[in-house]
């Protein structure tokens, strides 16, 4: 069960999100992750459980729905007057903060629960970012590749890896941009 959209910007039911979330965030600084409930969620949060329960469904959805709103971008990507080198720097900050502990844990949250709404706002997330690097090289007069492209051959590779092996390199990730770059 996702996270049921907020019908009323900026009424209770954002405010009950805003406190737990911010809850989690607190618990989970404070806790091994073991040790994180509902119970003390709700707690923390001034809320009873059964509003979490109501809301969320479970543990495991609240944590990819805390994650999903962490992973969102705050900001715009890089402008570094070329869509090689936007892409370059997009890409090795991607890889460095995905690859963090933190980084892995929001990824692992996401994955874990059992609706795909949550891993799907994160790829939602990712293609508005590279559809403004496509953009801006298309604005210069430059050749970029698809969004696709980018997504296949640039931000898979990079997941992959941080999920499965080692964090990629800087010099892995840049490999993986000059060669989506050569195809574009």
């Amino acid at each position: 069960m996702a996270a049921k959209e907020n019908l009323r910007p900026g009424g209770r039911s954002a405010r009950v999100q805003a406190s737990v979330h911010q809850a989690v965030r607190a618990l989970l600084a404070d806790l091994d992750r073991a040790d994180v409930t509902i119970p003390l969620i709700a707690a923390r949060a001034g809320v009873t459980p059964s509003t979490i329960y109501r809301r969320w469904g479970d543990l495991q959805e609240l944590l990819a729905d805390v994650a999903v709103e962490r992973l969102r971008p705050d900001m715009q990507p890089i402008d570094t007057g070329s869509g090689r080198g936007d892409l370059q720097a997009w890409a090795e900050q991607y890889a460095e903060e995905m690859s963090s502990g933190i980084g892995r844990e929001m990824i692992r949250d996401v994955l874990a629960a059992q609706d795909n709404a949550n891993a799907c706002q994160c790829s939602a997330f990712t293609r508005e970012q590279m559809q403004l690097l496509s953009n801006r090289a298309l604005a210069r007069g430059e050749s970029f590749p698809t969004v696709d492209a980018v997504m296949d051959q640039v931000v898979a590779p990079i997941v992959y890896r941080i999920l499965f092996d080692d964090a990629p390199s800087p010099e892995r990730v840049r490999g993986l941009v000059a060669e989506v770059m050569t195809k574009a």
